[in-house]
């Protein structure tokens, strides 16, 4: 057999010793009896050291002492199984007279002393198991960290010890190796240490317990060693201390009770008031109890009956008195909710409030009625008079009842309370309809037969009629939607520095012109779920309300756009160039191009155009008014209020714009005198060229008056270019000055070139006499300017002389 089965085969094994003693003629004799019985023990000592495997038993004290203890656990009781089939057997030879009168401890002299020193092993393995649940102990609390630091360092010193122990080479199993039982012996004295510290350790740690169920908590955690004789005998004094708490605790329920039971407000306000007192002694009745169930786990270790009895007769005390108050909940509460779900029987299902609207009738009644007779399911205890039982039964069809009639109410006065005044007619024929169904529901109790029915089909009908009015809201939702969406539509903006010279925006213009054919589908849409006839007043009506609105979110898409253009073109508030326009010159003389006094006037009365002109895209929707949008918002003062804002600010930039251009006149006379005319007079008289020419005649001029002339000419050269390039009016019209500079400066270089030119004329002409003649004398006086003068005037004004005047002048 294996080894587990022997214990349940040691009755056989005697009753078979039995029979060779009372049968066998050599075993009959009592010296040979023993002396068999000694060798059955010797055969299961033999068979237990080798189930032990011998050696290897301590080597597990430091991998896994669990499997080895409880292999110990069976030995023993093996081993105590056969000495009790022993006993058995004895006490029936006794009987039959056939007694063994040799002394039992002949028999287990050897087998006594190896359970001897199998309960020591046991005692080493059973506290090893203990200990090394000390690794996972933590202690809470003030000081909880420092002591659970000990009680590691406690479990250090124990794993030190249990390794030397089961570093022990020999058989331990051998109950006669003295070494081993000094090791034995030294383990138990290092254990019997650590115990000692941890009894100051856990001392510390009751002392510190505030309440029972922390003390409860510790013995838990320590439970596994608390049961060891010398730390239950050092902890005594510490347990009787946690029964006294148990006592304090169990009295501070009672005085909770006492002095809470009837004040209202203890009690939750989200149950009934019955509900909620029966809860609250409920919750009491459980702390009572588990104060008695940590009590139950700190006296176990001890086995105190006096306390206990003093214990479990406060326990019962409390018990007592709150049954007593419990009784007398149910009671009242019984008969309370009997009255209460009467009344809620009589009672029409429908109602008119103070409002005059249509509603559940005593609704928060009939909910605080449900909800306690839904708590009264969860508590059997509580019992059920005529009215209660009878609305119990039927509690799921009253609450889907009650829960489809007020979200049928609510639709209905959603729908009625919502509507529009231009709504109302369109809706008044539905109404009368619903009112006189309705008034079924006013008619009934909660009492009658197929409510349920009753409610659903009222309901199919209101939630049709709140279905299509909601729809028609929607729809009217979205067309408000739409016309706030124009109010803040960019119908105008800005291309870089300035304003699109397209005007309004073509995506702008699509959008309204889309968006407006949506708003007359949608009111089509809501024609058919009011069923309405084209014709009738109050679709009419309707249909005026609409337009009104869509005018005025067309009025707010003009206004906004007209507003961006007056604060663009507004002084003060402008951030940025708004228009632009350059100053040219042409032949007739200096002009803005486009035109400050027709061109600008024709854009923006062409982009205001484009605005109101956005208000036509639409389709009326109103059947009763003639004309478009656009017709109707050009009549509006505020409109044409803005749009005269507009115009001017445009008239006070033109005036701006032509003193500019005045200013820039002073250089008229470069254009507008003729350059030979000038050349013409200026060679018989020596006239100065400008504004200051002199009326009176002179004489003809000299290469001085020359060279005063070119000067004059780089003066206004270099005033001209020292004009800015860009000019803003107002702070929102930009003036681009660059190509009337331009062209003034090839007007001065054409007038400066055309006396540089003369003078290179006098120069070549010298050249030519000199190289006839071939005298310098001759040469010289037979020109009006001296040659070397001349020549040193044009290199002043920055003039070469040609190739063939310089290769003369060279010779």
């Amino acid at each position: 057999m294996e080894y587990q089965q022997l214990g349940d085969n040691m009755a056989a094994v005697m009753e078979e010793v039995c029979l060779l003693w009372i049968r066998s003629e050599f075993y009959c004799k009592p010296c040979r009896m023993v002396v068999l019985l000694q060798e059955v023990c010797n055969l299961f000592l033999q068979m237990s050291r080798k189930f032990l495997c011998g050696e290897e038993v301590m080597r597990c004290l430091v991998s896994d002492p669990g499997p080895v203890l409880d292999d110990v656990r069976l030995v023993i009781r093996t081993l105590q199984t056969l000495k009790e089939a022993y006993s058995q057997t004895r006490i029936q030879l006794e009987e039959e007279q056939s007694c063994w009168d040799f002394p039992s401890h002949l028999v287990f002299f050897h087998l006594d002393n190896f359970l001897l020193h199998m309960h020591s092993i046991q005692e080493v393995f059973s506290v090893s198991v203990q200990l090394y649940r000390l690794d996972q102990a933590v202690l809470s609390g003030v000081g909880g960290r420092m002591w659970s630091d000990v009680v590691q360092g406690v479990y250090q010193d124990f794993l030190c010890h249990v390794t030397v122990l089961s570093n022990f080479t020999c058989d331990p199993t051998d109950p006669d190796d003295q070494s081993f039982q000094q090791q034995l012996a030294q383990f138990q004295a290092q254990v019997s240490d650590l115990e000692r510290r941890l009894v100051s350790v856990l001392s510390r740690a009751f002392e510190d317990c505030c309440s029972v169920s922390s003390a409860a908590k510790l013995v838990k955690m320590f439970g596994f060693i608390l049961d060891r004789p010398l730390i239950q005998d050092q902890l005594r004094p510490h347990l009787l201390r946690l029964v006294e708490m148990v006592l304090e605790e169990l009295d501070q329920t009672e005085r909770l009770f006492q002095s809470q039971r009837e004040k209202l407000d203890t009690f939750s306000r989200f149950l009934p008031t019955a509900a909620a007192r029966h809860c609250w002694s409920h919750r009491l009745r459980l702390r009572a109890e588990d104060t008695l169930t940590h009590f139950t786990a700190v006296h176990n270790l001890y086995q105190d009956s006096g306390v206990a009895q003093q214990v479990l007769q406060r326990f019962q005390q409390i018990m007592d008195v709150l049954q007593d108050f419990g009784d007398g909940v149910r009671s009242a509460w019984s008969s309370q909710l009997d009255s209460d779900c009467g009344f809620i029987l009589d009672q029409p299902l429908l109602q008119h409030n103070q409002q005059g609207m249509l509603g559940v009738n005593c609704s928060h009644k009939l909910e605080a009625v449900l909800r306690q007779l839904r708590y009264v399911s969860r508590e059997t205890d509580v019992e059920l008079h005529l009215h209660a039982a009878r609305l119990y039964t039927c509690i799921d069809d009253v609450t889907q009842s009650y829960l489809s009639l007020s979200h049928t109410m609510s639709c209905y006065g959603q729908a009625v309370s919502e509507a529009l005044e231009e709504e109302i007619p369109l809706i008044q024929n539905q109404l009368q309809e619903l009112n006189r169904t309705l008034s079924d529901l006013q008619r009934t109790t909660w009492s009658c037969e197929g409510v349920l029915q009753l409610v659903e089909q009222q309901r199919h009908r209101v939630m049709i009629f709140h279905a299509t009015v909601s729809e028609a809201r929607a729809n009217m939702d979205a067309m408000t939607g739409i016309l706030q969406g124009w109010a803040e539509l960019q119908l105008l903006q800005r291309s870089a520095d300035s304003l699109l010279e397209g005007g309004a925006t073509e995506q702008s213009c699509r959008r309204i012109r889309d968006e407006g054919q949506e708003l007359l589908r949608l009111t089509q849409v809501n024609r058919r779920l009011y069923a309405a006839e084209d014709s009738s007043e109050s679709w009419i009506t309707y249909l005026d309300h609409i337009d009104d609105k869509v005018q005025d979110g067309l009025f707010q898409l003009l206004l906004r756009s007209l507003h961006f253009l007056s604060d663009n073109m507004n002084p003060e508030s402008c951030s940025a160039v708004f228009l632009a326009v350059s100053l040219q010159l042409q032949e007739t003389g200096s002009v803005f191009e486009p035109s400050v006094e027709g061109g600008l006037s024709d854009l923006l009365k062409s982009v205001i155009s484009d605005i109101y002109t956005a208000a036509s895209l639409p389709p009326r929707i109103s059947v009763s008014r003639h004309g478009n949008y656009q017709e109707s918002l050009q009549q509006n003062p505020d409109l044409s209020a803005l749009e005269q804002e507009v115009m001017r600010r445009l008239g006070q930039v033109r005036e701006e714009a032509e003193l500019l251009k005045a200013r820039l006149d002073r250089y008229s006379f470069l254009w507008l005198s003729s350059r030979a005319a000038v050349m013409k007079e200026f060679l018989k008289y020596s006239r100065q060229l400008g504004p200051e020419e002199l009326e009176a005649e002179g004489a003809p001029p000299t290469l001085k008056d020359f060279h005063r002339e070119i000067e004059s000419l780089g003066r206004r050269r270099t005033d001209v270019t020292q004009l800015d390039e860009v000019v803003v009016l107002h702070s929102w019209l930009q003036v681009d000055l660059r190509p009337f500079r331009d062209s003034l400066l090839s007007v001065l270089q054409d007038w400066r070139h055309m006396y540089t030119q003369y003078l290179l004329g006098a120069v070549s002409n010298s050249l030519k006499q000199v190289t006839q003649r071939g005298e310098d004398e001759d040469s010289s006086s037979s020109s009006r300017f001296p040659l070397t003068e001349t020549i040193l005037l044009l290199e002043a004004a920055g003039v070469e002389l040609p190739e063939h005047l310089a290769a003369q002048l060279q010779c």
